[in-house]
């Protein structure tokens, strides 16, 4: 439905290097990237051999991918992917048959097609919706082909083998969701219950948390370990606050307190000017965004984050609000720092600066008798009395 299927692999992996090749990828180069996914979830080399096996197999499950209110800035991060590029996934790994925005058929012909699809391989393909659902006024603020969203999502999650909710509209409702949410958006979650929704949010996320969901399920026919919000633990487990690069500043107390001042600038903790990553649960800095590397990401590059994969944070919290901390709060364990000019102000900061020129001023005093041959004790008795 999409384009025509360029050669793939024909499925044996003992075939030399420079036979196999999966999206411009070969053998060798395409099982380091699998292992180096079932590495990011925590699974072992040999998990990372299997999902390569699932992977370079014939059968590839069909996959519907339904659009709501939303921006296609999940589908756009796809785009953007190139370990494997969006080629390999939608050819190679899956076969994409329903797409709104990637379908080269389009009007009848795609809804016929999709229909199609779903009744042919009931119980078989994945189903994948982007943007929240409105739901008010019997759901008329989001139709396609006739269809209201509400519709459109029940009706291809009841033949679904598995459901993705990608990005933090399908997976929270979004901002369309924020008050006074006029359409009445939900979560796909909320349209579907009883179901099993897996969660990929961010606003938007990264696409290799959604590509190594996608290979767990094609490799083990199950989801990965999810949380309490049905999120990926491999990519949702750790917050952000305890991978980010400014995270000492904020253990010493160095703090930015607006845009472009002197800590700003000097890259400390932008928690004062609202960063919600003591809150969040990501991978961000950990994996960064579009393949540059280090610091790719919101905080790395000068920004708060706000959030965008946690449930009643992001587009519901003003970005200019402090983040409720989950760890412990400076300056309770830690003297704050102020950097600037002249001493601490903070008085827990001032005790132990004292206190370290006591020890000093002490082990001076020690030095010096000892120099003199006398014994610390009767150096000290021999002082006159005040």
């Amino acid at each position: 439905m999409l384009l025509a299927p360029r050669l793939r692999a024909n499925g044996n992996l003992s075939l030399p290097s420079n036979e196999l090749t999966i999206g411009g990828m070969n053998r060798r180069e395409f099982t380091k990237f699998c292992a180096g996914v079932a590495a990011t979830m925590g699974l072992t080399q040999a998990a990372g051999l299997r999902m390569a096996e699932a992977a370079a197999a014939q059968a590839r499950p069909p996959v519907i991918w339904l659009h709501g209110q939303e921006c296609t800035g999940c589908t756009e991060s796809l785009l953007r992917a190139e370990h494997p590029t969006l080629e390999t996934l939608i050819l190679d790994l899956i076969s994409l048959e329903y797409h709104e925005t990637l379908s080269v058929g389009a009007g009848h012909q795609a809804e016929a097609h999709k229909q199609k699809i779903m009744q042919e391989n009931k119980g078989k393909y994945i189903l994948v919706t982007e943007g929240g659902t409105p739901t008010k006024d019997n759901g008329i603020y989001c139709k396609v082909g006739g269809k209201t969203q509400v519709d459109q999502v029940r009706e291809a999650a009841e033949g679904a083998a598995a459901i993705i909710a990608i990005g933090s509209c399908a997976s929270w409702g979004g901002i369309q969701s924020a008050d006074p949410n006029p359409t009445g958006a939900k979560p796909t979650q909320d349209i579907v219950p009883g179901k099993v929704v897996i969660n990929i949010p961010g606003c938007p996320p990264n696409p290799y948390n959604f590509i190594s969901t996608v290979l767990h399920l094609l490799t083990f026919n199950k989801p990965p370990d999810l949380d309490e919000k049905n999120r990926p633990k491999f990519a949702y487990g750790r917050l952000i606050h305890e991978n980010c690069e400014r995270r000492p500043h904020f253990d010493a107390g160095r703090f930015a307190l607006e845009f472009g001042d002197l800590g700003h600038r000097q890259g400390w903790c932008l928690y004062k000017i609202g960063c919600k990553g003591p809150e969040t649960y990501a991978n961000c800095p950990a994996i960064g965004f579009g393949d540059v590397g280090f610091g790719s990401w919101p905080v790395g590059t000068g920004h708060p984050c706000f959030g965008c994969t946690e449930k009643g944070t992001a587009f519901h919290k003003p970005i200019h609000s402090l983040a409720t901390v989950k760890t412990h709060t400076p300056p309770t364990a830690f003297p704050t720092v102020e950097g600037a000019k002249g001493w601490p102000a903070d008085p827990a900061a001032v005790a132990i600066i004292a206190g370290i020129g006591g020890v000093l001023v002490g082990a001076g005093a020690v030095a010096a008798s000892r120099m003199r041959g006398t014994p610390a004790d009767e150096d000290e008795k021999s002082q006159p009395k005040s």
